[in-house]
């Protein structure tokens, strides 16, 4: 037989049963649109958090209180360390390699306006905020170092905050919010940055001046966090030691101790959700790829019931001179076009997978072409690998007793 007239054979049984074939192929249809689904969320897992460092800068550095780490085991402090505006301040003042220091004050609470209300983070901080972590205004201004001290009540909104309300945000301001029940002026609202992944929202929060916080909204100068941004990228490390000097002072530790707050910079945030979101991907796709073992066994299954089928076909066309080789090439064609199809089918409902999730559920997607290739080609070796039985099978039928197969 010729190469031509094996692969017109093997198509046509292939067409022969569309319905069982279709049926055969879906097993590997949805393993292929599986692995290219969860590949793409998990690399627009990991854009979308590039993005976000880059949006907040590379030379930002973060101090949070709490715990320490000695030899890779986490060191617990008592439940009253914490960084305070006296440290921000100290920082402000005394470290070297440092242009901007912001204390950050954060509570979850209540806010109401128009009889609607809502659940947002209110950030106590100072006016260099926006500068620091580079913001811009789509709408009004930001408060003052003079309205911080006068402890005024005024409120910045982030982006999405008018969205809760359905409201214009240019035309909130000037308007009242309440946060906890006191009565605030919306003076401004930020541009939209965008959440990213495990990062939080940070465009579902509200920024009032820092003393107000302090003194008439959670009565506390324990913050949740300090950002610093250094001077330069170089200056880094050195800004890092500065301020671990500072805040060993003000914190009265002892040469030898432990520290008892954490310094952490972009690019350890990005390394750590990085490796997170890699490892489940990995475990994702590991597990849509489970569905293409399960296609090629059904594969298989169903090329040796064809074989069992097939037999008085099978010893005809060696009657009539076709070698073994020829069966089972015969055979192994219906088995790769059957995965190659499948696979092609696939790569189409997982690209278009992938785009829905972004579109619809607004989902940070990213089609990753080398897990398409990678998926593509795997189907294709999951058709030759499960193939090569039932075409062996086949193959080795004795004409004879072919022909008499009933």
């Amino acid at each position: 037989m010729l190469l031509g007239e094996i692969f017109q054979v093997a198509l046509q049984a292939i067409r022969a049963n569309k319905l069982r074939s279709f049926l055969t192929m879906l097993g590997i249809i949805i393993g292929v649109g599986a692995v290219i689904t969860m590949v793409a969320l998990g690399t627009g897992a990991q854009k979308a958090v590039q993005a976000r460092i880059a949006a907040l800068g590379p030379t930002l550095l973060s101090i949070y209180p709490g715990q320490s780490f000695r030899g890779g085991i986490a060191i617990m402090f008592d439940q009253r360390v914490s960084v305070t505006v006296d440290d921000a301040d100290a920082l402000a003042r005394d470290a070297r390699y440092v242009k901007g220091v912001v204390p950050e004050l954060t509570r979850n609470l209540q806010i109401k306006r128009s009889g609607q209300n809502g659940n947002v983070s209110i950030v106590g901080t100072t006016p260099n905020y926006p500068t620091v972590k580079n913001y811009t205004f789509t709408a009004g201004r930001m408060f003052t170092a003079g309205e911080d001290e006068g402890r005024r009540r005024y409120a910045v909104l982030g982006s999405a905050i008018p969205d809760m309300f359905s409201a214009n945000p240019a035309a909130m301001i000037g308007q009242e919010i309440q946060i906890r029940g006191i009565p605030f002026e919306i003076i401004g609202v930020l541009s939209a940055k965008g959440s990213a992944g495990g990062f939080g929202n940070p465009d579902e929060q509200i920024l009032i001046p820092l003393q107000t916080a302090r003194y008439r909204i959670m009565g506390t100068d324990r913050l949740r966090s300090i950002t610093v941004d250094a001077a330069s990228v170089p200056q880094m490390t050195l800004a890092m030691i500065e301020i671990e000097r500072v805040l060993r002072r003000e914190h009265k530790i002892r040469p030898g101790g432990e520290n008892d707050f954490q310094i952490r910079n972009q690019s350890d945030i990005l390394a750590t959700f990085q490796q997170t979101t890699e490892t489940f991907t990995y475990l994702l796709a590991g597990i849509a790829a489970v569905s293409l073992l399960v296609g090629g066994i059904g594969i298989m299954n169903i090329m040796l019931v064809s074989v069992t089928e097939r037999t008085r076909e099978i010893g005809v066309r060696k009657a009539l001179g076709a070698t073994s080789f020829n069966i089972l090439f015969q055979f192994l064609v219906e088995a790769l076009v059957l995965c190659l199809l499948g696979g092609a089918i696939g790569i189409l409902f997982g690209v278009l997978g992938a785009v829905g999730l972004s579109k619809i559920a607004h989902w940070n997607t990213s089609i990753n072409f080398l897990a398409i290739l990678v998926a593509f080609i795997f189907s294709a070796i999951v058709g030759l690998f499960f193939g090569i039985w039932p075409a062996r099978r086949a193959a080795s039928l004795d004409p004879i007793v072919a022909l008499r197969y009933e």
